[in-house]
């Protein structure tokens, strides 16, 4: 497979081939190197050196109705793990206060469950306006399923950003979850942009879907433009129904990042869930593809400390940022190429705290 074409076709803003996509993500071990250095030049045209860090925040824990198998806050799952309804007002807005002053550029209140009862919406929305009046930042709600009406509630309260991942295909979704439908998802995100607010949503890799799968929810994610996409790799969590899926490897990681930058070429794609778990020590290769990451946690699950993952980008010639600073722009990638250049200056910020992957995400 010539993968300079394929990095060719989506700088050109055409689709892959179904094809095209099987052999990506069917390539040889001995030519991961030749497909990443395609996918890095489609990522470093939109995205140059740029790595965004995000944290994750957990405003309600557990708890939840729903039987997403992947999820230790489901209720199919038996992990030990925090549980909590919604903290006090307070609590959430003095961690906002501590993301502000901490650089953030956007704050995310994370929330498990099926979706808020209107109270819950009034709620994040009283939440989300006190914020709003006493600072500066951006906001972005994961709340789990909603219609236009609450979104626009959420919207016009001050919510910037809707994080909402389809996980999985259309195809495999009744073997993940079954007390919701994918079209649910979708729904949510045509009503969350029909409020205004910008998208985020990805997918989670390893649950034992097929490549098809993985072909299908990546398109279905190019259809949708989100602003951005993350990546998920399955932590199989000890008390869930998939504790002992262990199907990935990080070549295969580092193919299905190669691929979703090739579908979706502009988009900010984010390394999430799994990473330290999959990848190992080829973590620092999928920023090749990838243009962010999670640092410090996920919902339930520990991850990667800031230093070392400011460390890890240093030594690849990146650069950390976050916010506006990071925005896609063309041909951003002329700054250089830390493959053939020594590293740049360093211009190292404080992490976003945004929206996470999890239940209701």
């Amino acid at each position: 497979m010539d993968y300079a074409r394929l990095a060719d076709k989506a700088l050109a803003g055409e689709c892959l081939s179904r094809d095209e996509s099987r052999a990506v993500l069917t390539s040889p071990d001995d030519e991961v190197l030749d497909l990443l250095a395609a996918a890095y030049r489609v990522r470093r045209h939109y995205w140059g050196n740029q790595v965004q860090l995000h944290v994750l925040q957990n405003a309600k824990s557990g708890l939840c109705p729903e039987d997403c198998n992947y999820c230790s806050q489901s209720s199919v799952s038996d992990a030990e793990i925090d549980k909590y309804p919604y903290l006090e007002k307070e609590q959430i807005v003095e961690a906002a206060r501590r993301a502000k002053i901490a650089g953030a550029v956007r704050y995310c209140i994370v929330a498990s469950g099926r979706g808020p009862t209107n109270n819950e919406v009034d709620f994040v929305s009283d939440v989300v306006r006190s914020i709003k009046d006493e600072m500066d930042i951006e906001l972005c709600a994961c709340v789990g399923i909603l219609d236009e009406a609450k979104a626009g509630q959420l919207a016009e309260a001050g919510v910037d950003r809707l994080n909402h991942n389809l996980n999985t295909s259309e195809r495999y979704t009744p073997e993940i979850v079954t007390s919701h439908t994918y079209e649910d998802r979708l729904g949510t995100l045509r009503a969350a942009r029909s409020a205004g607010l910008e998208l985020c949503t990805g997918a989670i890799f390893g649950m034992g879907e097929t490549d098809e799968d993985v072909i299908d929810v990546l398109s279905d994610l190019r259809e949708l433009a989100p602003d951005s996409i993350p990546i998920n790799f399955l932590i199989p969590i000890q008390g869930t129904p998939l504790e002992e899926i262990h199907e990935l490897t990080p070549n295969h990681c580092l193919r299905q990042l190669a691929l979703a930058r090739f579908l979706n070429p502009s988009a900010e794609i984010r390394i999430a869930g799994g990473r330290e778990v999959h990848l190992r020590s080829m973590q620092a290769m999928g920023l090749y593809a990838a243009n962010s990451i999670f640092v410090d946690g996920y919902l339930t699950e520990p991850g990667q400390k800031t230093a070392d993952a400011q460390e890890m980008i240093a030594d690849l010639g990146f650069e950390v940022v976050a916010g506006e600073a990071g925005a896609p722009v063309e041909n951003a990638g002329e700054a250089g190429n830390p493959m053939t250049a020594g590293a740049p200056e360093q211009g190292i910020r404080q992490p976003e705290v945004v929206g996470a992957p999890g239940s209701g995400a």
